[in-house]
Formats: C-alpha cells, sequence, structure tokens
C-alpha cells in the first residue's frame, strides 16, 4: 500500500467529471490509498482533506456520525465561514438528535406504506408523461422524461401547484449547477435562487395555516408532536427537500437510461422480463448512476484508519462513487447487470442516521419509469452525445438525446 504522499491523484476536478467518472482513480485509490490525503483542488476547498473511497470504510464513517459529523462544519466540500455556515444548515447538516427531530416531522409519509398507497396515482402520472414523450419521437430524454415525474412527485408532496414544478427545476438548476457553465448565472445565483425558494414556501405556508392539508408544507407550519420549526428552519427544510426530491432522481433515471443504452443485452433482458427483474434492475441503476458523488463529514477526535491517522477537526469525504464499484463487495462492478443479486449499494448513503429520507419514493418512481417505457416502446434508441454536467458533486446528465419507437 502506497503512502498518503507518494500519489498525485485528483477526483475532484469538475472538468473531469464533464468527461466521464474517474474510475481509474478511484480504483488507484481503493488499492493503494484508501485512506487518502487529497489537495483541495478546486475554488473554495480546503486545503486538504481525507477521502475514503472503499466500501467498508465509507459505509462505517456513514453510520458512525458521532466520530464522522455532518454538524461540525458542513456535508459540502467547500468552505464557508461560520456565520453563512449556520444559516445554510439543512437537516443534511445536523447530526442527531437535531436530525432525528427534523425527519420525524416528515418521516410518515415516505415510509414503505405511504409509498404503495400512491404507486397506483404515479403510474397514470408516468404513462400520461410519457404518451407526451412518445408523440415527439425524439427528445431529450432528461427534460422530457427523466425529470418530469420526479417534479411532480416532490411538488405533489410538498404541496407545490403541479403547474409550479418547473420553478423547483430552475431553482435547482441554479443551487447545485453552478460549477456548469450551462448553469452558471453568476455567484450569486445559488443565494439568490435560494432566497426565491423561501419566498415561495413562505408564501405556501401562510396558505397552510389557513387552510391546512396532507402534505410536508403543512406538517412544517403545524406543531408535530410538541415539536415546532422556526422561520428559518422551514425555509432550509423545503430548500432541501426541492433539491434531494428532483436533482438524485431526475439524474438515476437518465443515467439508468443510458445504461439500458449501452448495453443493449441488458435492455432486450429487462424487456423481456419487466416483472420479474425491474427491481433488481432499479438497485443496479442506483449503483451505476450513484448521483451524489461524495458528502463530507468532519473528524471529531482522532481516528486512525488503515495506519493512517485522521486528526480531529479533519474534512473526511466519503465517495459513494468510489464505494459502489468497489472489487472487494461488487463482482465486476463495471458491468452493468440489471439481474446483481445481492446489491448492497451506498447510492442512499449506507445506512446511518442520513439513509436517505425519500428511498422508497425514488425506487417507486424509477421503477414506474421503466416499467412503463419498455411496455409502450418496442424500440429507444441513442439520438446524439450524451452531455454530462460539469460538477464533482453532482453525477449529472444535462441532455441525452434518444429515439422512442412506440410499441
Amino acid at each position: 500500500m502506497a503512502t498518503v504522499t507518494e500519489l498525485d491523484i485528483d477526483v475532484t476536478s469538475h472538468d473531469q467529471w464533464a468527461e466521464s467518472v474517474p474510475h481509474d482513480k478511484f480504483r488507484r485509490l481503493r488499492d493503494d490509498a484508501p485512506v487518502y490525503r487529497h489537495r483541495g483542488t478546486e475554488e473554495e476547498m480546503p486545503p486538504y482533506f481525507w477521502a475514503l473511497t472503499r466500501h467498508a470504510d465509507v459505509q462505517a464513517a456513514n453510520r458512525d456520525w458521532e466520530t464522522f459529523s455532518s454538524q461540525r462544519g458542513s456535508v459540502h466540500l467547500m468552505e464557508r465561514p461560520p456565520d453563512e455556515l449556520e444559516n445554510f444548515r439543512t437537516i443534511i447538516d445536523t447530526d442527531p438528535p437535531d436530525h432525528a427531530r427534523l425527519r420525524g416531522i416528515v418521516n410518515r409519509l415516505f415510509t414503505p406504506r405511504a409509498v404503495s398507497r400512491i404507486a397506483d396515482h404515479y403510474r397514470e402520472v408516468t404513462n400520461e408523461i410519457i404518451a407526451g414523450a412518445l408523440e415527439h419521437g425524439t427528445i431529450d430524454f432528461v427534460t422530457t422524461l427523466a425529470a418530469e415525474l420526479p417534479l411532480v412527485a416532490i411538488s405533489e408532496h410538498l404541496g407545490v401547484p403541479v403547474e409550479d414544478r418547473h420553478l423547483l427545476f430552475e431553482w435547482t438548476n441554479r443551487m447545485i449547477g453552478r460549477t456548469d457553465p450551462e448553469y452558471d448565472f453568476g455567484p450569486d445565483a445559488p443565494i439568490e435562487a435560494a432566497t426565491e425558494v423561501y419566498a415561495y414556501a413562505n408564501k405556501l405556508g401562510a396558505d397552510r395555516r389557513r387552510h391546512p392539508r396532507d402534505d410536508i408544507i403543512t406538517r412544517l407550519v403545524t406543531e408535530v408532536d410538541g415539536e415546532g420549526l422556526g422561520d428559518h428552519e422551514f425555509e432550509l427544510f423545503v430548500l432541501a427537500l426541492s433539491v434531494a426530491g428532483n436533482e438524485t432522481t431526475r439524474n438515476a433515471i437518465s443515467h439508468g437510461m443510458h445504461a439500458l443504452l449501452e448495453h443493449p443485452d441488458q435492455m432486450a433482458r429487462l424487456r423481456a422480463d419487466t416483472p420479474g427483474l425491474v427491481d433488481t434492475a432499479v438497485e443496479e441503476i442506483l449503483r451505476f448512476a450513484t448521483p451524489v458523488i461524495r458528502f463530507r463529514r468532519t473528524a471529531t477526535r482522532d481516528v486512525e484508519l488503515h495506519g493512517v491517522t485522521i486528526r480531529e477537526n479533519d474534512p473526511v469525504v466519503l465517495f459513494y462513487t468510489g464505494a459502489n464499484f468497489d472489487e472487494r463487495v461488487f463482482d465486476d462492478p463495471f458491468r452493468f447487470d440489471v439481474g446483481r443479486d445481492p446489491n448492497p449499494h451506498v447510492a442512499f448513503g449506507g445506512g446511518g442516521p442520513h439513509f436517505c429520507l425519500g428511498a422508497h419514493l425514488a425506487k417507486l418512481e424509477i421503477k414506474l419509469m421503466f416499467t412503463e417505457l419498455l411496455a409502450r416502446t418496442s424500440d429507444i434508441q441513442l439520438a446524439g452525445e450524451p452531455e454530462r454536467l460539469r460538477s464533482s458533486f453532482i453525477n449529472g446528465l444535462k441532455h441525452l438525446p434518444v429515439t422512442l419507437t412506440p410499441a
């Protein structure tokens, strides 16, 4: 095993992610430096951080919130002044018990039972979206299909009028996509977009206080089990759910389509037995896509891992992409296999308090999109080059031209 100073590997350059996933670099880190002292190579990054890339280490750190804290700092790699950190501290930037309190307010809306009750409704929504796409033949899969279902779902869960769903799409692109020229509207664009989300959320909140409904906004502005949210806590919660509810699932569906197009044998296999394979296909799509590339933690004490000492307050970055292609866990990990089982991917965080709140809803959306799309088409072909998001945080596809042939 190499020492931490013998390698010069960068997996955070936004430019390289715009080209492809740097799998060779992750493999080298997993093999030679599983605890790697990575230089901060992009603007606003800390001078260095510890990169964890093996599945076992990422999963263990994700679960050990007492040692690897989300709250002592931030889950984002960029350095921020303390006052700014506090001003934008969402649910993902907290540890228990604060995290459990916030999560508990809306948790029941995302349980398997709650999600199963809305499956038929979202099947209808999915078919309406697909019907519109089939009228055009050649489409941008990302904007026409992959983005639409998650936007409808998170809008309805929040209580946002469905006709306003594209406002969420625009706001989250401006917040998440700042490192990509297509979505870069200036250095203040993310804060401006967040401010617009806050104003919109407060407008909805005022309405729900007068006219309560069974949606997230109502639960956030109503005291639940003796727990109420402060005004800014409410704004941050809506912000976090808006981003998480559409960015990640959209990119999972987009990458899933691209993977099936690149592996026509797996497309044919899934077409031939969609009911039997769709559940394992969803898990493999999530592993292959890994929409969130990384999250940061901060060490709360000195800890030794693989002979390396991580000091208290050192930034530690969990690379979910590295973990999901770890040869120690996944047989032939670079093979896309719609029947892969078991598939202990960490696309939703790998367990612990930060396991994705909307995991069951995201799986339902992916399952419905591919089940209904394959049933309603006889052929799907790539119609142009995919365009990747320039970001080392979100593994995104901006555009994916495809031609759909109706069944």
